[in-house]
């Protein structure tokens, strides 16, 4: 079973002043001058079979600058200039792997004009955002403000979320459990040494990477999607190790890769700007009633539901715990403390807040 995925995207409006609006517009065209630059010298260099990478581009962006020709360059922040020369390093990479055509140079009338800003080339701070070389904030109309949500990881959903959505666990592995099967029994078969046992051995190898290839992107559209549509994000701190010792439940619980869910999280929340909250692994979220707190007698992995003696509160198993996760987590962030367990017994604390750097900053305006 397979869940459509539906990207989105939020663009906020800002009104800049008429000293911003013209830096902006220059920094535009400076940017499109140092990519059409660099792309010249990297097509002369492979006419002559040679090639030349961002390090090469960087150093003759800073001998551009220094001839009275392009001396404007200086006049601009140098971030966006060489945010430009990586973007058209990973276009050549993307020509080089034969997923693009060669790239081409960027008109002023038919190119969208933009700029990026990396974090050391704006300032965010109470709501107003200050690019480099610009005296005043710009006045953005934050008019769509994120919500948080609450993450529990499991095998049957491979996420549940707090506000009630279940993402279906696509099961890659056991999609091709019998392929697999099959292309390791031949290769059991074939003698050792052969030419056939090496290509028993690459058929192999290409089913186990066809499995990681869909699960990895499986994986990376559901992680952008989460951090895209929420500004903060809790997840429970799992010990996946200790749990792969269940040798019931260690294939699926490899299938599922909650580890690797959760590193894609944690750097794409510094990408984007968003806060992630890991809640202690001895926090109760599945068995405690998120309507009146009540905690329940240790269930069985087999309880998909369950019902509150005290309040009578019918649960979802995954679903209360992402609630459970949310609750705490914002407690804990509002606090600026870890979360403890929620137990008789006494036990560690949880782990501290983790808050993330601000990403990338793109301005620039709509295509032609």
């Amino acid at each position: 079973m397979g869940t459509s995925l539906v990207k989105r995207a939020f663009k906020y409006r800002f009104y800049p002043t008429d000293a911003q609006a013209a830096e902006l517009s220059r920094t535009f065209g400076c940017v499109r001058k140092v990519y059409n630059l660099a792309l010249a010298a990297r097509t002369e260099a492979w006419a002559r079979g040679e090639r030349v990478g961002y390090g090469q581009t960087s150093a003759l962006l800073t001998v551009w600058k220094r001839t009275e020709e392009l001396a404007y360059l200086n006049d601009v922040s140098s971030v966006p200039l060489q945010q430009a020369l990586r973007h058209l390093q990973t276009a050549f990479t993307a020509f080089w792997g034969k997923r693009a055509k060669y790239p081409r140079f960027k008109s002023k009338r038919k190119s969208r004009a933009s700029a990026e800003y990396t974090r050391s080339a704006f300032r965010y701070a109470d709501g107003r955002l200050t690019l480099a070389k610009m005296a005043e904030p710009l006045n953005v109309v934050w008019s769509r403000p994120l919500p948080a949500v609450g993450i529990d990881v499991g095998l049957t959903a491979l996420v549940t979320l707090s506000t009630g959505e279940k993402v279906p666990n696509p099961r890659h592995e056991r999609r091709d459990r019998e392929r697999l099967a099959r292309a390791q029994r031949a290769l059991s078969r074939k003698e050792k040494g052969s030419r056939n046992r090496a290509k028993g051995r690459t058929r192999v190898a290409r089913i186990h990477a066809r499995i990681a290839d869909r699960r990895h992107d499986h994986l990376h559209k559901l992680s952008t999607r989460l951090v895209r549509e929420n500004q903060t994000l809790v997840i429970e701190d799992l010990t996946v190790t200790n749990m792969l010792k269940n040798h019931m439940l260690a294939r699926a619980i490899t299938d599922a890769a909650w580890r690797e869910l959760r590193s894609m999280l944690e750097y794409k929340t510094a990408w984007y700007g968003r806060e992630l909250i890991t809640v202690d692994r001895w926090f109760p979220s599945t068995r405690l009633c998120s309507a009146c707190g009540a905690l329940a007698d240790k269930m069985a992995l087999d309880v998909r539901e369950w019902t509150c003696t005290n309040c009578g509160t019918a649960h979802d198993r995954d679903g209360n715990a992402a609630v459970n996760l949310l609750a705490a987590g914002l407690a804990a962030a509002a606090c600026g403390a870890g979360v403890r367990p929620h137990r008789e017994s006494s036990s560690r604390s949880g782990r501290s807040v983790v808050k993330q750097e601000n990403p990338p900053a793109r301005v620039g305006t709509p295509s032609h």
